[in-house]
């Protein structure tokens, strides 16, 4: 799926390089609370889930990292876009994206970085107070 916004194209057909998705994840946030110095663990994250990008020409500008069922629950993990292309409409225009990949009613869930809090209620977004989280093994 290509789709075309102004100068920006979204993109489900292709998924960034390595590289590109360390530089726009370098350029946002986001790359604070991602492994970017640890390659591996990094391209695996980018090679086991769905991914919407979003282009300037050739370079990356914005990208939707997700797992989905595509009929039920799709698990937003990355909402990224570059500092420099931020308040343009491309977060949003990437979760419409998203939403065009799976099916009407499928729930979008996703963990708020604390920088984005304030973001996701704007798009209409609401928030759930039963989510949990586990990092450590259970012991």
């Amino acid at each position: 799926m290509v789709t075309q916004i102004n100068n920006i194209t979204y993109r489900s057909d292709v998924k960034p390089n390595l590289d590109e998705a360390i530089n726009l994840y370098s350029h946002c946030s986001l790359g604070e609370r991602r492994p970017l110095s640890d390659r591996a663990r990094f391209q695996a994250m980018l090679d086991n889930a769905n991914i919407i990008s979003a282009w300037d020409r050739d370079k990356l500008v914005g990208i939707a990292r997700y797992l989905t069922d595509f009929v039920y629950t799709t698990y937003l993990a990355d909402l990224a876009v570059d500092d420099t292309y931020q308040n343009q409409g491309i977060g949003k225009q990437l979760i419409k994206e998203l939403q065009k990949a799976t099916t009407v009613g499928c729930r979008i869930v996703l963990l708020a970085a604390p920088k984005a809090v304030g973001y996701y209620p704007h798009i209409g977004f609401e928030a759930h107070s039963s989510a949990w989280t586990i990092l450590e093994p259970l012991k």
